[in-house]
């Protein structure tokens, strides 16, 4: 089982960053975190990297019932989405697949969960 859904779009990094954060937000995911991997690998390493940006979504039903199930699934959240350019006016938009995350918890209330988020960002990342 693949830990992530993924998908290519040819447009602007910046278009793109726009408008996956746009869908997450309509569809009820709030972005929690955003770290520009480029710019940080620059600062601490001094490395150039392509353009690579982490977001951190969280829909806080899903999670609020997350953590009513298992109180330590707090570690696994949140649920990141990147966006990264592959070369120039080609950009991948992946995200982690919640149920593959859950399958390492053994806690069956987690199933059914992890399954409504998954059709959530699947289908946000391929409405994209």
């Amino acid at each position: 089982m693949s830990y992530y859904f993924n998908k290519k779009i040819q447009g602007s990094f910046e278009d793109v960053l726009e408008r996956i954060t746009l869908l997450l937000k309509e569809n009820g995911f709030g972005i929690l975190t955003e770290i520009d991997v480029k710019e940080t690998l620059k600062k601490k390493l001094d490395v150039d990297f392509q353009k690579y940006i982490i977001l951190g979504t969280c829909n806080p039903s899903f999670a609020y019932k997350a953590l009513q199930a298992e109180d330590k699934i707090g570690t696994m959240l949140p649920c990141n989405v990147i966006v990264q350019e592959i070369t120039d006016g080609e950009i991948e938009v992946a995200a982690v697949d919640p149920l593959a995350s859950m399958q390492a918890v053994e806690n069956p209330g987690l199933y059914d969960i992890a399954i409504q988020v998954q059709d959530k960002l699947r289908s946000i990342v391929n409405n994209l």
